[in-house]
């Protein structure tokens, strides 16, 4: 059974696990990654996730994400996540989240990367993913209009597409 270390309100490990499935107790917080892959042209890579999911079957999604099991930083989650799900290797040793949105009981890491990865290449080894595709901005705000996406904030992923060449909230 997978766990999940807990950490508190500060993001601090408080020691204490819950397995897949459990409910945050209160006060106390998950870690979830995700990643945004771009490629040279702006486009995002983005994923179906598998009909049998309890949530979102067959909806598309962002590059991925998951949760940070125990032990792990959110850089190795985010490594193991992209190998498990796509079969893309890819060091983040010295890469940080691009950003931390916290939610209720949770943080979630953002990382946003550029990367030009050939579709086919990609394989879906743990039956998380069942296709992958580039789409523009554009793409993705349409398919949350007709409820193919995850029902995520439009201004989140226009946002995502805008800050992914620089770090921070000002332009360079």
């Amino acid at each position: 059974m997978e766990k999940w270390d807990l950490y508190d309100n500060n993001r601090q490990l408080t020691g204490k696990t819950i397995e897949r499935g459990q409910n945050c107790p209160q006060n106390l917080c998950r870690l979830v990654v995700h990643i945004c892959i771009f490629n040279k042209r702006g486009e995002m890579l983005i994923q179906q996730r598998q009909g049998n999911k309890k949530s979102w079957p067959n909806a598309w999604d962002i590059t991925l994400g998951g949760c940070v099991q125990a032990g792990e930083t959110s850089q190795q989650a985010v490594k193991r996540e992209l190998r498990e799900e796509l079969g893309i290797d890819y060091d983040f040793s010295n890469v940080r989240p691009y950003m931390t949105i916290n939610f209720d009981n949770g943080f979630d890491d953002f990382y946003l990367i550029e990367e030009d990865v050939p579709l086919n290449k990609i394989t879906f080894k743990d039956n998380e993913v069942q296709a992958v595709k580039w789409a523009t901005e554009e793409e993705i705000l349409d398919m949350i209009k007709s409820k193919q996406f995850i029902n995520y904030y439009p201004t989140f992923i226009s946002a995502l597409f805008e800050m992914r060449e620089a770090r921070g909230v000002h332009k360079n």
